[in-house]
């Protein structure tokens, strides 16, 4: 068995209907998202948003793992914090259960302190629309004459 001997954890992360898995093994610090480098991500305005954990973190912590990350579904700024989340956790999970507890939690609360969405799924969504009304919760005007 191959995954054996590799050290490797997959890891998801989520925001409203975008799911990004990061596959995170030992290598020597690549990280990719759909195959393109995590440095020519589109949008470019987005793109510290994705590199978030690896500024936050260091390059250091990332030398000595290989992350790939698959993103699918949502729009252009939901996938971002998609992939961004699976990169944090991915990482956390990675040191939990390859390195030690240490620096693991010291990783964690890094994270944490900057954006509790870089860990946690951010649990809100769409409100469907009702009837009686051009949206979720507001009704048409009302006239009396």
């Amino acid at each position: 068995n191959l995954s054996s001997m590799v050290k490797s954890v997959q890891v998801f992360g989520r925001k409203k209907t975008a799911t990004a898995v990061a596959f995170t093994k030992e290598g020597n610090g690549m990280i990719k998202v759909n195959g393109v480098p995590i440095d020519l991500i589109q949008p470019a305005t987005l793109r510290y948003k994705v590199l978030e954990p690896v500024l936050l973190l260091g390059k250091k912590r990332f030398e000595g793992v290989d992350v790939r990350i698959r993103c699918r579904g949502g729009g252009a700024t939901a996938r971002v914090y998609a992939i961004r989340q699976a990169l944090s956790k991915s990482l956390v999970a990675y040191y939990q259960k390859f390195v030690d507890e240490t620096s693991k939690k010291e990783i964690k609360d890094i994270l944490l302190n900057y954006d509790k969405s870089m860990l946690v799924a951010d649990p809100r969504r769409c409100e469907p629309k009702k009837f009686g009304g051009p949206g979720a919760r507001a009704r048409y005007q009302k006239s009396y004459r």
